[in-house]
């Protein structure tokens, strides 16, 4: 799917002045970019979490790599519907 973006429709978007999706595109790699760097850090809070330590640390880490999946899932479907369904 990725490559077929930045080869196929990345240019017809360029091509028809979609600016703020092509923006919304590459905020989505960016994004996924930083939560593939967090993913150690939640694996090792979430590998033996003690009883005495707080779960916020779990909680923030986990709230953050939900809204990159759910950005990038979203953003996902908008650029690939823009140039309209079956295209």
């Amino acid at each position: 799917m990725y490559l077929y973006f930045r080869v196929d429709v990345r240019p017809e978007l360029e091509r028809a002045g979609h600016w703020h999706v092509l923006g919304f595109f590459d905020l989505k790699e960016h994004f996924a970019a930083i939560g593939l760097a967090l993913l150690p850090a939640y694996w090792v809070c979430w590998r033996r979490p003690h009883a005495d330590e707080s779960a916020q640390t779990r909680t923030a880490l986990t709230s953050i790599l939900a809204f990159i999946v759910w950005w990038s899932f979203l953003t996902g479907h908008f650029a690939n519907n823009i140039m309209g369904f079956g295209s």
